[in-house]
């Protein structure tokens, strides 16, 4: 036996009987360094607000954002539907001002590990987002010309990096310049992308799940074909 072999992580893993049908992240998204928030150490984010699928995947924390005006109702939901950390959307698009500041203060006290603004939010409204709570803060980016010193100073604990097919782009072009700052970035729809997006400088990945409807009707056309 070599040393590599006595060396070699063994990973037991325990699954039920019902829950093995569940949406599993591509496993290359294990390369990335992850973040550690909290003590814990966070690789992979399933982009959904859909309790069911955040019920039934394998990343290591939810972001929860969505193109309406956030609610703290559906804060509340998915904060208790979740069985990991869960990143909350709190406006900086549609929604702006002082009510960024309420629901970033709110999804804090319902238990949120952290608030995610869009990228439109002034910086003046982060610095008061800053001052008010103590969970961290991710600020969206999407392009390498935005001014990314000037959300950092302003209290910006996370980047999180969606600019569709320039993200890896993005990502870099901010590492070379930040090397240290927390990014999170979309990983794409296929393992080179999500591989190109994590050497570039990403220590974290968001994923989009196909939605339930797809896998809903992925189960249908299997129990038919038993009649054909």
């Amino acid at each position: 036996m070599t040393n590599n072999d006595k060396n070699k992580k063994i990973v037991p893993e325990v699954k039920g009987t019902l829950r093995s049908h569940m949406i599993e992240l591509p496993e290359v998204i294990r390369n990335a360094t992850g973040i550690r928030v909290f003590g814990k150490r966070l690789k992979s984010f399933v982009f959904s607000t859909d309790v069911a699928v955040i019920r039934n995947t394998n990343a290591d924390a939810v972001i929860a954002v969505y193109p309406f005006t956030p609610q703290p109702v559906i804060t509340a939901a998915i904060v208790l539907a979740a069985d990991v950390p869960v990143f909350c959307g709190v406006g900086g698009g549609l929604t702006m001002g002082k009510r960024v500041v309420n629901l970033a203060l709110d999804a804090e006290f319902k238990g949120a590990m952290g608030v995610v603004v869009n990228s439109p939010t002034p910086n003046d409204i982060i610095r008061e987002v800053r001052e008010t709570i103590d969970i961290p803060i991710i600020v969206t980016v999407v392009s390498e010309y935005e001014d990314v010193q000037a959300r950092i100073d302003s209290g910006a604990t996370i980047l999180n990096v969606s600019g569709a097919k320039r993200t890896s782009h993005i990502v870099r072009s901010i590492r070379e310049k930040f090397p240290s700052i927390p990014i999170i970035a979309t990983g794409g729809n296929n393992e080179a992308s999500i591989i190109e997006t994590i050497e570039a400088g990403a220590n974290a990945i968001t994923y989009t799940p196909p939605t339930t409807g797809k896998i809903f009707g992925d189960t249908m056309n299997s129990y038919r074909k038993k009649f054909e």
